[in-house]
């Protein structure tokens, strides 16, 4: 199980993986992936506009000769050579660039030229913080706006992958609502009861699904106790499964600027993962999310 999130760098490190960069003519980028390839994390092929990269790499001191470079000038252009990269086997995992989201999900999504695997996309967003005793998941902060209980079920599944890639072999699913108790006119915590189901039968693999639960009683044991849940999840949640976007990048949010909460961010439910960073995301998260990736990528 993982203790710090700085011990991906060194899961990561030396096992070279390569990374594809669409639309790499991004200065945050490039320093995040240099950086991870300074430490022997990822050797790098960038896509883009080669004029522009070469100019951002030349205003950081990057030497581009570490890395291979594809002159893709079109942003849409340059996520369907990433994704050719990484069909082709030339490459392990995709990270965003300088190119909207929604262009690089059109190219990891096209029926025929993409990374599809008949699952969701969804972002897994662990966080460690001086208040809590161990690291743990949320999701889906990023991706899914409201997902049905279907979408849920692989919402789950690709947390669970991260997780078990980190050494969690069976971990705890908390499914969280407004209350922890069944309420047909809040339609998350009926959903939250049906995933539990769905686990317990076996349809949902690998680690173990409760809820509803509010959030105190699936981060707090206290909180659990004081509400008499009796539940190995309660108060003990590895993977926080949120009911919507609006929830997930709330709760994102306020554990990073308000919390300062140390985080790594990976989208799962391709055949590779994908970084997918924001410009407001500290470097040390862009790196750390490169190296969750890379050991994604195992």
């Amino acid at each position: 199980m993982l203790k710090s999130l700085l011990s991906l760098l060194d899961m990561a490190r030396g096992k070279g993986m390569r990374l594809a960069v669409a639309a790499a003519e991004d200065a945050h980028v490039l320093e995040a992936v240099e950086d991870a390839r300074k430490r022997e994390i990822i050797k790098g092929s960038l896509v883009g506009s080669r004029p522009a990269i070469e100019k951002i790499a030349g205003d950081l001191g990057i030497d581009l000769s570490n890395y291979e470079i594809y002159d893709v000038p079109n942003p849409v252009q340059a996520a369907y050579k990433a994704v050719e990269l990484v069909r082709e086997g030339k490459c392990d995992f995709l990270m965003k660039g300088y190119i909207q989201t929604a262009d690089l999900a059109r190219a990891v999504l096209d029926k025929e030229k993409g990374l599809r695997t008949g699952r969701v996309l969804s972002m897994v967003s662990l966080f460690e913080l001086s208040t809590y005793p161990r690291v743990f998941a949320i999701t889906d902060a990023g991706i899914t706006i409201a997902p049905e209980l279907d979408q849920k079920v692989d919402i789950i599944n690709n947390a669970v992958d991260v997780m078990h890639k980190l050494g969690y072999e069976n971990p705890k699913v908390a499914v969280v609502s407004a209350v922890e108790v069944v309420n047909p006119k809040i339609p998350a915590t009926v959903d939250a009861a049906l995933l539990a189901k769905m686990n317990q039968r076996g349809q949902i693999k690998g680690c173990i699904v409760d809820g509803p639960f509010a959030l105190d009683n699936a981060v707090s044991e206290e909180a659990a106790k004081h509400k008499k849940i009796e539940s190995p999840v309660a108060g003990k949640a590895d993977i926080i499964v949120l009911p919507d976007i609006n929830a997930g990048n709330v709760l994102y949010k306020a554990l990073i600027f308000i919390a300062g909460a140390r985080t790594a961010s990976v989208v799962m439910g391709a055949k590779v993962p994908i970084v997918l960073t924001s410009r407001a995301d500290s470097a040390e998260a862009k790196l750390l999310s490169i190296a969750l990736a890379a050991v994604c990528s195992m």
